[in-house]
């Protein structure tokens, strides 16, 4: 019975099984994930419904919605019935779904420990095919007065310029920075240009006074800092 449900259109479902309708009348809690994606793109193809085009995308990136995140409007257009509209609509999507989380992390203010500060970069840097360099301007008491992409770059590396960081340092009144940027390829080990780079900013802080407190490396599988390594 339930095969021969998945094989007619959404709109001849029962009203209760149909996603739009099942949001409204019980609440987005109670949807799929394919469901959600199902009405942002409100119609399947010519062999599958809405849902049924949904499951097969989602199961594309192994059911997980941060490996969705990682697909392009390209990727999702190779999918039968998704055209530049539909695939713009998911990544929008996926995209709001990753700044709610960046404003959740950026709430908790105060810099205590380096998780602190992977859990404000991760919604940012996590899921990235390419390297992009942030950091965080502080006060004395280790609030966060502000976050700044200094740089982007390929997925080997970026180029970062010690002087602009220390020019926005000063322009935000900080007493201290904490420097952050992503390896897309997983592995959380500094390398040599990690390494000289944290010297380098280290040294030039002592002689304006701003402490570099950290330099956090951040992948998908966790992160590295360089102050909980003993090596800053």
């Amino acid at each position: 019975m339930e095969t021969y449900k998945e094989n007619l259109p959404i709109t001849a479902w029962a009203e209760d099984d149909r996603p739009r309708e099942k949001l409204m009348g019980k609440g987005r809690q109670l949807l799929s994930d394919a469901e959600l994606i199902a009405i942002l793109i409100a119609t399947g193809n010519s062999d599958e419904s809405a849902v049924d085009l949904s499951k097969r995308i989602l199961a594309s990136a192994n059911n997980n919605l941060n490996e969705l995140a990682k697909l392009t409007v390209n990727d999702l257009m190779k999918f039968k019935g998704i055209g530049e509209a539909k695939a713009v609509s998911i990544v929008a999507a996926l995209e709001l779904g990753r700044r709610r989380k960046e404003t959740e992390s950026v709430k908790r203010e105060k810099i205590i420990t380096s998780n602190n500060v992977f859990e404000i970069f991760k919604p940012i840097l996590a899921d990235l095919p390419h390297e992009e360099f942030w950091v965080l301007f502080l006060n004395h008491a280790g609030f966060v007065l502000k976050k700044e992409l200094i740089s982007r770059g390929g997925i080997a590396g970026t180029i970062v310029d010690v002087r602009i960081i220390f020019k926005a340092a000063i322009e935000n009144l900080s007493s201290a920075v904490i420097l952050c940027h992503n390896h897309p390829s997983g592995n959380t080990k500094p390398s040599e240009k990690d390494i000289q780079l944290t010297k380098k900013m280290k040294e030039a802080g002592k002689i304006l006074d701003i402490a570099v407190f950290d330099h956090i490396i951040v992948s998908e599988l966790g992160y590295y800092s360089f102050a909980d390594s003993g090596a800053l």
